[in-house]
């Protein structure tokens, strides 16, 4: 099984990057997960719409330039549907079925998605109504995806 996050943007702080890295080496026992980092767009301060616009389209068309016709895309949206731990289990799994052993999850950058990668996402999901870094995004978004390989194997995990 194989699992893509592609991540706009860099994760600079090292609490973070050491997060990721302890997940990616758990997981190895379950999917081959790779973050794909993609650069994300400079905005001037105090932005208006059209260069948040502007913003949004550009890394959208960067992370879509990668994916594959084929490839089984999530997109992490703060305006869809949240689920429990046990619920997100179920969705992944049937997910990599529907993706052929594959699924792909596009966090946007700091302004979100574009409306293309909204477009040409399969599904779409929301880790939490609440506003995360982006950056902090892939480290719950990989433990989510530990926990719920755990709790689809049936294997015991803290709560």
């Amino acid at each position: 099984m194989r699992i893509n996050i592609y991540a706009i943007g860099k994760v600079k702080d090292k609490f973070l990057q050491e997060g990721i890295s302890f997940y990616i080496i758990k997981l190895k026992n379950y999917a081959d997960v790779r973050i794909i980092e993609v650069p994300d767009s400079p905005v001037r301060d105090n932005p208006n719409s059209f260069d948040i616009e502007k913003a949004k389209n550009t890394e959208g068309e960067k992370v879509l330039k990668q994916l594959k016709p084929s490839d089984f895309v999530i997109n992490l949206d703060l305006n869809k549907k949240e689920m429990t731990s046990e619920e997100f289990s179920s969705f992944m799994i049937d997910s990599l079925v529907k993706g052929g052993s594959q699924i792909s999850f596009v966090i946007g950058g700091s302004y979100g998605l574009s409306d293309d990668l909204k477009k040409r996402a399969n599904a779409s999901i929301s880790l939490s109504k609440m506003t995360f870094l982006h950056q902090m995004t892939r480290l719950i978004l990989l433990e989510q995806i530990y926990r719920g390989f755990k709790i689809y194997s049936h294997e015991t995990y803290h709560k």
